[in-house]
């Protein structure tokens, strides 16, 4: 397919891509390059100028790359009015938006005015209304942009919940450790032409990786805050009470194992992974890695 507004140059041109369920894919791209009109598109916020977009799942997700609502209704009022236009009803819908804001860990609680929000917060109640019912496509505009540390956790185990439940998930971001990590595919965005710019990765299995343990350190001493998801080769990241499990390509578990002593944590276990299952346990469990 190809956009262009008015008679204005192409914004996006001869673009054949795909995203099947169970993918994670990235467009990676600087400024201006499309990556925005091609995930409008996507969502089906805007139509091509030519070509068609088949086979839309009928429950999209969508986070923009901006939202700033300045509203004086709290988080809490408008997430449940969106999940009612979605078709929850009320209770399900405040259930659902607890839920998610727990999750997310929203400053200020859920009754926090949108208008005070700071970015990473509205953030969070962005990503918070694009959950509000399961999505067949989550499509996410430079998401990881103003979240705290913790949030970037989160939102990396959300993408892998939809993923393995056989959603599909599109997102945007233009630094290459983060596509590597969390895309299963990566298509590169440059003056509104699409192309592929590597092989999938954790679904052909061409690549070992290992699945890490991380625990605090022995000597009772709290350990420092490492933003595992930004490192290379760090496909998922799960936390729990107890500590941090990863899944690393094997090639980069040395470094990230002394990236780990160097900043107080302890290593209880290293073990190998078959190739191609790239499943983590849910954050909320205390079961053992696969």
């Amino acid at each position: 397919m190809s956009k262009r507004y008015g008679r204005g140059k192409w914004a996006l041109r001869d673009v054949d891509v795909e995203a099947h369920a169970g993918e994670v894919v990235a467009f990676a791209g600087g400024n201006g390059s499309g990556k925005s009109t091609l995930l409008r598109i996507a969502v089906g916020l805007s139509r091509p100028t030519r070509g068609t977009v088949a086979a839309r799942p009928p429950v999209v997700g969508y986070v923009p790359d901006r939202f700033s609502p300045n509203e004086r209704m709290s988080a809490a009022a408008y997430l449940t009015h969106m999940g009612r236009i979605r078709g929850l009803t009320t209770s399900a819908a405040s259930a659902r938006v607890d839920q998610l804001l727990d999750r997310l860990a929203l400053v200020g609680g859920k009754h926090a005015p949108l208008r005070s929000l700071s970015k990473g917060n509205a953030q969070k109640v962005a990503l918070a209304q694009a959950l509000l019912v399961e999505p067949g496509l989550l499509v996410l505009d430079e998401p990881w942009s103003g979240l705290d540390a913790d949030a970037h956790g989160v939102l990396a185990e959300i993408m892998t919940e939809v993923a393995t439940a056989g959603g599909t998930v599109v997102f945007t971001d233009h630094r290459e450790s983060v596509t590597r990590a969390h895309a299963t595919r990566t298509y590169a965005v440059s003056n509104g032409r699409v192309s592929l710019q590597g092989p999938e990765r954790r679904s052909t299995g061409q690549r070992p990786t290992s699945d890490v343990v991380l625990i605090a350190g022995r000597e009772g001493r709290a350990p420092q805050h490492v933003a595992w998801e930004q490192l290379d080769g760090v496909r998922a990241v799960s936390r729990d009470g107890t500590g941090v499990r990863m899944r690393v390509e094997r090639d980069s578990t040395d470094a990230l194992l002394r990236t780990a002593l160097q900043h107080g944590w302890s290593v209880e276990r290293v073990t190998g992974t078959t190739p191609g299952y790239h499943r983590m346990p849910n954050a909320a469990t205390n079961g053992d890695m696969p």
